[in-house]
């Protein structure tokens, strides 16, 4: 089921003449679902994400190898409470040079965008409170949420695991300020 938002239609930002665009896809709890990342990794691409966001939470860095293989893109990952040996995580990470590991936060722009990702809800919910992004990310919880706070969205992409629902994603448009969550 996909539920579409958009903050800004029409809107298109632009950096002088040259239209800034970008298809983010957003990813959190995967927890070694080897099946399901690679489906959500195939929809991604099809889908014509551009970066890809992980928020915490892929556990073996088996994990976050598919992702460096599969996705050629900018990757960037947060760390969550069940990301285990962090030394392997830095040393799968330094052969795939589109893979940035940022500890356990970070803020970076995309497409013309602010955007923050961590891995828990409670501090993510009062970055988004803060007004200077136009997305914050996390994850933690396995529980999807979409949140427009102030100008900008509080989101939860759900979780690639499956424990508590169905495996889903998110696809961020920083042209439109539109956030899409997908089922797996």
């Amino acid at each position: 089921m996909a539920c579409p938002y958009n903050r800004d239609p029409g809107k298109t930002i632009t950096n002088e003449k040259v239209k800034i665009m970008a298809k983010i896809a957003i990813l959190s709890d995967s927890h070694d679902n080897i099946a399901v990342l690679e489906r959500v990794l195939q929809a991604a691409n099809e889908a014509g994400a551009t970066t890809l966001l992980h928020c915490g939470d892929l556990c073996a860095p088996f994990m976050l190898n598919l992702l460096g293989e599969r996705f050629a893109g900018p990757i960037h990952v947060v760390f969550g409470n069940n990301d285990g040996d962090g030394r392997l995580l830095q040393t799968v990470a330094a052969r795939h040079p589109q893979i940035t590991l940022h500890g356990i936060y970070t803020e970076f722009a995309s497409g013309g965008r602010q955007i923050a990702m961590i891995h828990y809800p409670e501090p993510a919910l009062r970055i988004a409170q803060s007004g200077h992004f136009d997305l914050v990310c996390y994850g933690h919880d396995h529980t999807r949420r979409l949140e427009p706070i102030g100008a900008g969205w509080l989101l939860n992409p759900g979780e690639l695991l499956g424990m508590k629902s169905t495996p889903s994603w998110a696809l961020y448009d920083t042209a439109k300020g539109a956030v899409e969550v997908r089922e797996v």
